[in-house]
């Protein structure tokens, strides 16, 4: 970004936004793609955006297995608000449909071991018309959001222009610190003035938000998410390096158990949210998810390969001719993730490749399929393997170097947030073509 002088100056004064928070990429729930902004409670009363919806989803977290893990915001977005704020300039929910508040809702989602997000927009309105957070209603708001026990805030860049946007985000960054009460902070800047460099500074957002939307809103579509991917690969020289403990790019919310995908479209996004170190906000109804949808999104192995401690944003390796892609990760442990992800529509495909090809350095390796359970062994550098991918769907593999010791016949990956997974050493011998 081109700085103003009294910008510069302003920067100066932010304190960084190091608070010990997302050291992993946060894990939830948000509102927003699977609702909108319904706000009609009165003919559709179980889908609206209102406070029971938000305490029912916070019930399915917990009782569910959401929580345990790692799936802990619950995170209110657009269209909460009432249209006039307060006699004292607060924001405040409409009364009508948040009739307890934000406080209230705030301690039903603490009292539940969970966390409350909420939306506001750096600009005169939110995106859907709501009252906004301008320059001089910042701190207030910040106070407001700290009062109510807020613990993560979406700031959103709709009806502003450039300039108060490099004044506004920092300005919220050192508000909420300001507020003594530890909050997340997610970041829309980058979409509103393109995601790149130079117009995008991800060392100075790196400094001052927790996590940030660089590209534009997915939506309930297969073509939504290859876009995004797309545009994640294409520019991953730029995001990569920017993402880590405390500082993730985030490429939107998680789709699944939705209208749009099939089975195997829901396996690429989560394997690709994992490589990408994306945060798992999802955006479905979670009172009414079918099996299919919750075993993707609970399924262990790829929830610990998105939280791995490292916090390395995984890459694009290689795009083949036959449309077959592949991404990897590095992970804890000597360990990584691959993700062969099949373009075609129409047919599996049979891809032949070593780990030689994909860079690996010489030595023998075991690798977990995570969404079969299988374990492929006898794995060396140079060994020839096929696998079959279907279309718009992916392979995923855990890897990891074999295990030297006889007695060690079981590799513990350690989830971060305390549970732990026992990969299975298979029976010796030949390497099963998948």
């Amino acid at each position: 970004l081109r700085f103003f002088p009294s910008l510069l100056a302003l920067i100066s004064l932010t304190v960084a936004m190091d608070n010990g928070l997302l050291k992993t990429p946060p894990m939830g729930w948000m509102a927003w793609e699977r609702f909108r902004c319904d706000i009609d409670c009165k003919d559709d009363p179980e889908n609206c955006i209102r406070e029971d919806l938000f305490r029912d989803m916070a019930d399915r977290l917990v009782e569910d297995g959401w929580k345990e893990l790692g799936y802990e915001y619950v995170i209110i977005d657009d269209c909460w608000m009432s249209m006039l704020r307060d006699e004292h300039g607060r924001l405040q929910p409409d009364p009508f449909r948040f009739p307890g508040g934000i406080a209230k809702l705030a301690r039903y989602i603490h009292d539940r071991g969970l966390k409350l997000g909420i939306y506001a927009d750096m600009g005169t309105h939110t995106c859907m018309g709501f009252p906004g957070t301008t320059l001089d209603t910042i701190n207030i708001d910040a106070q407001t959001f700290a009062s109510w026990g807020v613990d993560y805030l979406k700031f959103d860049g709709c009806s502003s222009n450039p300039i108060e946007q490099m004044l506004g985000y920092p300005l919220m960054s050192k508000a909420l610190n300001a507020t003594g009460r530890p909050m997340a902070y997610s970041c829309s800047w980058p979409v509103y003035v393109g995601g790149l460099p130079p117009k995008v500074n991800y060392s100075l957002l790196g400094d001052i938000c927790h996590l940030w939307r660089n590209y534009v809103d997915i939506q309930d579509s297969w073509d939504s998410v290859q876009g995004i991917v797309e545009w994640f690969s294409n520019n991953q020289d730029d995001l990569q390096p920017a993402a880590g403990p405390g500082r993730w790019n985030d490429p939107d919310m998680l789709i699944i158990g939705n209208f749009g995908l099939s089975v195997d479209q829901a396996r690429a996004q989560m394997a690709l949210w994992a490589i990408m170190a994306a945060p798992l906000i999802m955006s479905n109804d979670l009172r009414n998810l079918d099996n299919s949808a919750r075993f993707i999104l609970q399924n262990k192995v790829a929830v610990a390969i998105n939280q791995d401690s490292m916090g390395i944003q995984g890459r694009r390796l290689l795009q083949e001719k036959n449309h077959i892609e592949v991404y990897w990760r590095p992970l804890s442990h000597s360990a990584s993730a691959l993700v062969f992800l099949s373009r075609r529509t129409d047919m599996p495909s049979l891809y032949h490749t070593s780990l030689a090809k994909l860079k690996y350095d010489t030595g023998n390796y075991e690798a977990y399929d995570v969404f079969t359970g299988s374990t492929v062994t006898g794995l060396n550098a140079t060994t020839q393997f096929t696998l079959s991918i279907n279309p718009s769907g992916v392979v995923m593999w855990y890897v990891y170097p074999e295990q030297t010791s006889k007695e060690t016949e079981t590799l513990h990956y350690q989830h971060n947030k305390a549970s732990q997974f026992t990969f299975h050493k298979a029976e010796p011998g030949h390497l099963t073509v998948l």
